[in-house]
């Protein structure tokens, strides 16, 4: 297809490195404009535009911009597609507004957090009326110390009732959206090996939803992917490469250590998990280098036969460092690469990631697993095509 008019198109906010619109895409979505603060992450969406063979579409029509979404006016910024989206309107506005506000691993500030931009997402779908909206956000803006502000997002979309700070009631007209499902999906669920429960917020404009039932996306796996089975591959890449050369006995028994460790670890959790790996995180700019978590996360790495204590270089860059020694063979086992964990997020094995290895792995640590975004996209996307096909027939 060469036209927008027969595509079901998208705007993202918070695109990250990329992680929603990868899945997003796999769903039949073609984006008209991909919105991110942080330079790699923005580059790192320009770089695999210009050189993935499947996004010709987007290299020819999508605005790639990197810039604070705050700062972001669709009347001006879309150069590209502002034509497209005039004369068709937008399908989906989605976003991966920023975790920290309701993350338990942050002070939970919510709605009190300046990197809150539930707000500003609001005012988009506000200013460009799409026919669907999704917002992704981590599992604890669902806990109940938020329920009142989820309340009020809600009320924002669809009208209703919400309770203010001060504890009386209000009422909000609406934008005209039902909220079809705020739900927690988790990541295992859809061949994803690692622990990741992320909560996605599906709207539907009223009058596109009309007679049509969303359905909540269901497991596309009845079994979790293990970290084992996942990684297999490409960690036997990794230790392959010393294997005839002076490290050659240390590397496969190393190899052969680690593969025993985490089958066996996926054996053991068959019936509680599969053996998956813990939640990646990204972490932020304000801390120190990459690593995969706290202490607990650590703990949990180990047990899969993984160093939790960094990440490591690269294949090549390992070679010519010569750190085979922390990368590969520490006491703890290895360290992933960049590479491997986002492998682990879900990312498409040929993805090129911007930067530099601390700036690479954040991207990853915090992305969005384009298998649930695709599952998201694809219950979305039926609404939209049954409601087109209802129209046309009307017509």
């Amino acid at each position: 297809m060469t036209s927008a008019e027969s595509e079901f198109t998208s705007i993202e906010i918070c695109a990250g490195a990329g992680g929603q619109a990868i899945g997003l895409h796999k769903a039949g979505f073609r984006h008209l404009a991909l919105v991110e603060i942080d330079k790699h992450a923005s580059e790192t969406l320009r770089l695999n535009v210009e050189a993935q063979k499947l996004w010709g579409w987007e290299s020819q029509h999508c605005d790639l911009l990197s810039k604070d979404v705050k700062l972001f006016d669709p009347t001006t910024d879309l150069k590209k597609s502002g034509a497209f989206l005039k004369r068709d309107g937008l399908d989906l506005l989605a976003g991966g507004v920023p975790c920290p506000p309701f993350s338990h691993a942050g002070k939970q500030l919510g709605k009190d957090d300046e990197r809150d931009l539930f707000p500003r997402m609001l005012e988009l779908v506000e200013q460009l009326n799409p026919r669907a909206v999704m917002i992704e956000n981590v599992r604890g803006i669902m806990d109940p110390k938020f329920s009142d502000y989820r309340d009020w997002i809600t009320a924002q979309l669809q009208g209703g009732s919400y309770r203010e700070e001060d504890g009386s009631v209000a009422t909000a007209r609406g934008l005209g959206y039902t909220v079809c499902k705020w739900g927690v999906l988790e990541a295992s669920d859809f061949g994803v090996p690692q622990l990741r429960p992320r909560a996605i917020l599906v709207a539907i404009r009223n009058d596109v939803l009309k007679d049509v039932k969303y359905e909540w996306p269901s497991p596309t796996h009845e079994d979790p992917v293990s970290l084992a089975d996942a990684l297999k591959g490409s960690m036997h890449e990794r230790y392959a490469r010393y294997f005839d050369g002076v490290h050659g006995q240390q590397a496969r028994d190393a190899y052969e250590k680690w593969l025993e460790t985490a089958t066996l670890r996926a054996l053991e959790l068959k019936s509680k998990g599969g053996g998956i790996a813990p939640t990646l995180v990204g972490g932020s700019k304000k801390h120190g280098g990459a690593d995969l978590g706290p202490s607990r996360a650590k703990a949990a790495w180990k047990q899969l036969g993984v160093s939790g204590l960094g990440v490591a270089n690269d294949i090549e860059t390992c070679k010519k460092k010569e750190s085979e020694g922390r990368d590969l063979f520490g006491p703890d086992g290895p360290m992933l690469t960049v590479k491997q964990a986002a492998i682990i997020q879900g990312f498409p094995t040929d993805w090129i990631f911007d930067g530099g290895k601390t700036a690479q792995y954040r991207q990853v640590g915090n992305a969005f697993p384009p298998p649930v975004a695709e599952a998201v996209g694809k219950s979305i996307l039926e609404v939209l095509k049954a409601a087109r096909e209802r129209d046309r027939g009307q017509n």
